[in-house]
């Protein structure tokens, strides 16, 4: 199922022995357009340090009380590395979180969490893995992340191939991989229009200078797409209408088709 950003943003972290803190801000990969790390403030319990949590430690998740439980202890959300999340977060910054944690570096492979997997599961390192993550990290440090707060991009205007059609008013992520698949456009401002959904995917440009995102469509064929009400509401039939509307593949047909591939190759 897809859920709202905005609506995650207030939601409870919980540990195996306490609570963590609330969701203050989303951190997302603006080249695979994946959820990396959720921002939380532990408020009195940590001086109200901001911590960052990883979809890698998200159990099943309580929608009805807006609480993501996460396999850590309140120890170990203590100790984690410091990261100063009002500035870039640096790859060096992510590789020693990652370290921490004993979680695989998701940038090292095809798949939205590296080594070609879609989901984010927690592998268990061999020593060969080991000696693999420290050469990646010695030729990685300098590297962009390419991390970007979801909240920052809210407002963004969205410019059509021949015109502006509006702006974004939030994200559709995935609850299972994490991956964003929507952006909701409002079109109000426009053409006393209503909200439509834009696949990350059909963004041409994006600069985050001017505030502003380019998308691979007509302002007539935005005008005319299917509306969309709410992330409740959004039926597998609704998204089919949506793809079928603009004549392009959906998100679900292309991961099954590199899923097959990859599964082909490791046999």
């Amino acid at each position: 199922m897809l859920r709202n950003m905005q609506e995650l943003k207030s939601y409870a972290i919980g540990a195996t022995d306490g609570e963590v803190g609330k969701v203050v801000d989303i951190f997302f990969d603006d080249q695979s357009w994946v959820v990396r790390y959720l921002v939380v403030d532990t408020g009195s319990w940590l001086t109200s340090r901001k911590v960052l949590i990883s979809p890698y430690a998200v159990q099943r998740a309580d929608w009805d009380d807006k609480r993501l439980p996460v396999s850590l202890t309140q120890e170990q959300v203590k100790n984690s590395p410091d990261i100063d999340t009002d500035m870039p977060v640096s790859r060096q910054h992510e590789m020693a979180y990652a370290d921490y944690y004993r979680y695989p570096y998701y940038w090292g492979g095809d798949g939205f969490w590296g080594d070609g997997l879609y989901y984010p599961i927690e592998l268990a390192r061999s020593d060969a893995a080991e000696l693999h993550d420290q050469a990646e990290r010695a030729r990685r440090q300098s590297d962009d992340p390419h991390l970007r707060s979801c909240l920052s991009v809210v407002g963004h205007h969205i410019h059509a191939r021949d015109g502006d059609i509006g702006h974004v008013q939030s994200m559709l992520v995935d609850e299972e991989t994490w991956a964003i698949r929507y952006l909701v456009v409002d079109t109000s401002n426009w053409w006393m229009g209503h909200r439509v959904l834009v696949p990350p995917q059909w963004i041409s440009n994006v600069n985050w200078a001017d505030a502003s995102v380019t998308i691979d469509l007509t302002r007539q064929t935005v005008q005319n797409s299917p509306r969309y009400e709410s992330s409740e509401d959004l039926s597998r039939s609704h998204e089919l209408e949506l793809y079928s509307h603009y004549g392009r593949p959906t998100y679900w047909e292309r991961e099954h088709a590199r899923e097959t591939v990859a599964a082909e190759f490791l046999d």
